[in-house]
């Protein structure tokens, strides 16, 4: 029976896998030869892949804070 632990590493790692590939094939975007962009073009994508970085980050952080409220 797969544990909570194998199955996180094992999703987390195809996951990755699938996260890493699609960076690298928003690179191979650069080669100008093959395609026309502008550098707000870039600007924005670059942007959008922080706020997810950073939004992947806060998600991880809250679920680690207890986030009840006292008085």
């Amino acid at each position: 029976m797969e544990t909570k632990r194998d199955k996180f590493v094992r999703l987390a790692e195809n996951r990755m896998e699938s996260v890493l590939k699609g960076i690298s094939l928003l690179g191979n975007l650069a080669n100008t030869s093959n395609y026309d962009y502008t550098e707000a073009d870039v600007a924005k994508i670059i942007k959008t892949l922080k706020t997810a970085v950073a939004d992947l980050e806060r998600t991880y952080s809250s679920s680690q804070k207890n986030t009840k409220f006292k008085l």
